[in-house]
């Protein structure tokens, strides 16, 4: 008779959800772990719901293109933006666990009075990231942070929030493409989870992820060269004269940062001529960004100041941004 092999499977990680890993980096079964693990699981669903969204986006009415308004940032709204911010919105609202979220979707946060007597926390997240590829079936992603809410906020204008990045306590990304990837940190490691469509669940895949010291790929869009400083020119020039660096720029800024996380390299968005302070958002996108980043090994600046010590001074402040392996980042600031 033969005999039947019957493969090794790590028991432990298959059953790695996203929520028992949170519990177990906090190391405690603490009320405060326990919310921040519920919270992670929410923004887990909101990632499934959206995931499933955009896999049906071709077949339903409705879901692709305009809504024909514009955000508080004068930028036209896709359909999908909203329905996307919503979903944060409806599985946030009788969790008990936040008080407010804020989008860069919404002129002001979004308040839950309910929630506020035991929801100390505040979601900060950009719903849609690259939603210009919606329509055409590329790689989108969503970014969150959270923060403790400080203070009563009385008057609505969330100032607490006006802080440094290094007061997130955690923050993260899911990306949705040929699989849904969510990517986190709470300030211990940079850790990575699947979405398993079978189980519902995201799984984990990999821990304590590392950043290449140095890696091939740059990742601009080059379309604005000219509107650029000359030391950021220059080092366009650089690369394009020395072997070794590929360009890699897909309009997705969670795709080209977990792009840059895995292989290496830099993501740049800097300020241009009629737009000094960049285009990209630095509570809902850049600082969570850095944060990851940074925990992985690697570097994050505006070009002058690291990102995670920045204190905004409005809730849709925007920043240039310089992102990646400690010595690409280098090199790029060299240039500066």
């Amino acid at each position: 008779m033969d005999t039947v092999v019957i493969p090794k499977y790590s028991l432990d990680r298959d059953c790695t959800t996203l929520s028992r890993h949170i519990l177990q980096q906090l190391n405690n079964y603490s009320g405060e772990a326990q919310d921040l693990s519920a919270i992670m699981a929410r923004i887990g669903l909101a990632g499934k719901l959206i995931a499933r969204r955009l896999s049906r986006a071709g077949l339903m009415d409705n879901v692709l293109g305009f809504t024909g308004e514009s955000n508080i940032q004068g930028e036209s709204v896709k359909k999908m933006d909203v329905y996307a911010n919503e979903v944060f919105i409806s599985v946030f609202k009788h969790s008990g666990l936040v008080c407010r979220l804020a989008s860069e979707e919404m002129e002001k946060p979004f308040y839950i009075p309910e929630n506020c007597p035991i929801g100390r926390y505040t979601l900060l997240y950009d719903p849609i990231d690259g939603s210009s590829n919606v329509d055409i079936n590329l790689n989108v992603g969503s970014i969150f942070s959270i923060r403790q809410q400080e203070g009563e906020d009385l008057d609505g204008k969330a100032e607490d929030l006006l802080q440094d990045g290094r007061k997130q306590v955690a923050a993260g990304y899911i990306l949705y493409g040929p699989a849904t990837v969510l990517v986190y940190t709470m300030g211990k490691g940079v850790h990575s989870f699947f979405l398993d469509p079978s189980l519902g669940e995201f799984i984990l895949a990999e821990e304590n992820i590392r950043i290449p010291e140095h890696g091939s790929v740059y990742s601009v869009n080059e379309g604005n060269f000219w509107h650029w400083d000359e030391g950021y020119r220059n080092y366009i020039r650089y690369v394009h004269r020395h072997e070794g660096y590929t360009g890699r720029y897909s309009g997705a800024l969670v795709a080209d940062v977990h792009r840059i996380l895995t292989q290496g390299g830099v993501f740049l968005y800097p300020g241009s001529t009629d737009k000094p302070e960049g285009k990209l958002r630095l509570l809902y996108e850049v600082a969570p960004l850095a944060f990851i980043i940074e925990q992985a090994g690697g570097k994050a600046t505006n070009g002058r100041d690291n990102i995670l010590d920045i204190v905004p001074k409005t809730l849709h402040q925007r920043t240039p941004v310089i992102l990646g392996s400690p010595k690409d980042v280098d090199l790029v600031q060299s240039f500066l």
